[in-house]
């Protein structure tokens, strides 16, 4: 039988679970994802970064570890909360189980709790902060504990460390990847393009950039608040003024409205999985994948842009059309419904290119 550990919350709830994956405590904001599928892709997304994940799906694991189905290089979240582990999964890819996947990354689990209860809970009161121990706790403890926690540099700690290119076959354009903490999907689906695509680290600078001669540029998704990363944002600021067209992707999304006079709020409790979207255009409905705890506010968007998707549930913006210079930005993963997206993205290039040749 699994040890026992205890979940606590900020609001002093206190629950009772067992332990998987690696045997040790964790404290972080908490928060939920509606994902029903891609466990996988949730425990390593980049953009959890030192959060405590619960899992609203009831049954986890159930088609093990499979390497392909990974968006980061290590998990950075800090605890993963299920309901119920599956320990013998079925799939063909599979390799391993999740349990053991955790183990080896030493991210703490606990299952066995009342996820939908805990939901509830978050989704009336907001995120709150948590920590898993190992042994019963003292309540009042652990609450002075959490307001000890200190914020740290979340895109510094997942970005890539120094400059990488990958090519396709067929070389149609050059484009970098701004990486604040990027899915490698979002270099897949670049490559499968045409696209050769240079990575590069969140303190890459506006002149290092505009010395590579690139087509586009893709600035990443990533993890926490946008509005700590003063000098990125400085940075895209002057990238604007090259006209160099620009995709922004989630926190990308975010920097490049920061950079344009725009602000940004924190949502209640942030939008986590699959949400709806509308085209404001043609008001066509999407499903989207999401993973942010905030949004820009659309009273403070800049005159030169157009707010082109919004989020269904909550109304908070989740796309932009910029009028003054070559870019488009969204809050979601393109993907499924919106893989259209990335082809939007080459179209804009070709738009340019066609340009400068007038």
């Amino acid at each position: 039988m699994a040890d026992k550990v205890y979940l606590v919350l900020e609001n002093k709830r206190v629950f009772t679970g067992e332990v998987f994956g690696y045997k040790k405590e964790a404290i972080g904001d908490l928060v939920f994802s509606t994902a029903m599928i891609g466990y996988l892709e949730t425990v390593t997304d980049s953009n959890y970064f030192g959060q405590m994940v619960l899992q609203t799906f009831p049954l986890i694991g159930n088609y093990g570890f499979i390497p392909q189905d990974v968006v980061g290089e290590t998990p950075v979240l800090s605890a993963y909360i299920i309901n119920e582990l599956c320990q013998e999964p079925s799939n063909f890819r599979s390799v391993g189980t999740l349990d053991t996947f955790l183990k080896e990354n030493k991210i703490p689990g606990i299952m066995g709790l009342p996820t939908r209860e805990i939901t509830k809970i978050i989704r009336d009161n907001g995120t709150m902060k948590a920590k898993l121990c190992l042994t019963e706790p003292d309540v009042e403890k652990v609450l002075a504990e959490f307001k000890e926690i200190k914020p740290v540099n979340a895109v510094a700690a997942v970005t890539a460390t120094e400059i990488t290119v990958k090519t396709p076959q067929t070389v149609l354009h050059k484009v970098a990847v701004w990486d604040f903490g990027a899915r490698e999907y979002l270099t897949t689906a670049l490559l499968e393009l045409g696209c050769e695509v240079y990575n590069l680290p969140a303190s890459t600078t506006c002149e290092e950039i505009v010395k590579l001669n690139l087509d586009g540029i893709v600035l990443s998704n990533g993890p926490a608040n946008p509005e700590d990363n003063k000098e990125i944002i400085a940075e895209i600021a002057s990238l604007v003024a090259t006209k160099l067209p620009i995709l922004g992707i989630d926190l990308g999304h975010q920097l490049l409205a920061i950079s344009q006079g725009a602000t940004t709020k924190k949502l209640k409790h942030g939008h986590h999985g699959n949400q709806p979207i509308i085209n404001e255009i043609s008001k066509r409905v999407y499903i989207s994948t999401q993973n942010h705890d905030y949004a820009v506010k659309t009273s403070t968007l800049p005159h030169h842009s157009v707010e082109i998707y919004a989020n269904a549930n909550d109304l908070t913006c989740a796309g932009l059309r910029y009028s003054d210079f070559p870019a488009f930005s969204v809050q979601f993963m393109p993907g499924g419904d919106t893989e259209f997206v990335f082809s939007q993205f080459i179209d804009l290039i070709k738009e340019d290119k066609a340009n400068a040749i007038k």
